[in-house]
């Protein structure tokens, strides 16, 4: 597990799981208008090696920053470009502004176009 170390002081130490670094990344990704969900694991399993867990969100150390690879899925209606691009910046403000810890890249991955709105199939 990659832990980020935010500060040391003579009151003690501040530190950050992944697990905190990949609900940030993900509910800020979630929160863009055009985003329709985050990929499902098996969406892109078959594209990541074995070293790399099945997630939405991937996060790696990079220097002094991180690296956050998020898997999206778009609605038919959205923009690609504009639509990522909201993302990358979304997703590095609030892990910024949360954590302290600069993010040197946001890599967005479309997954998938969703044409019909999951919330109106009924079962």
């Amino acid at each position: 597990m990659m832990e980020n170390r935010l500060s040391e002081g003579s009151e003690g130490t501040c530190i950050i799981s992944q697990e905190v670094l990949v609900s940030i990344a993900g509910t800020a990704a979630s929160e863009i208008d055009g985003v329709a969900s985050l990929a499902n694991r098996t969406d892109f399993k078959r594209l990541m090696d074995k070293k790399h867990s099945a997630r939405s969100v991937r996060i790696e150390r990079e220097n002094e920053g991180i690296v956050i690879d998020v898997f999206v899925n778009l609605k038919s209606t959205a923009r690609i470009p504009e639509t990522a691009g909201r993302v990358q910046q979304n997703v590095k403000s609030c892990v910024e502004s949360m954590t302290g810890r600069p993010v040197n890249r946001v890599n967005v991955h479309v997954m998938d176009i969703c044409f019909q709105d999951p919330a109106a199939v009924q079962p």
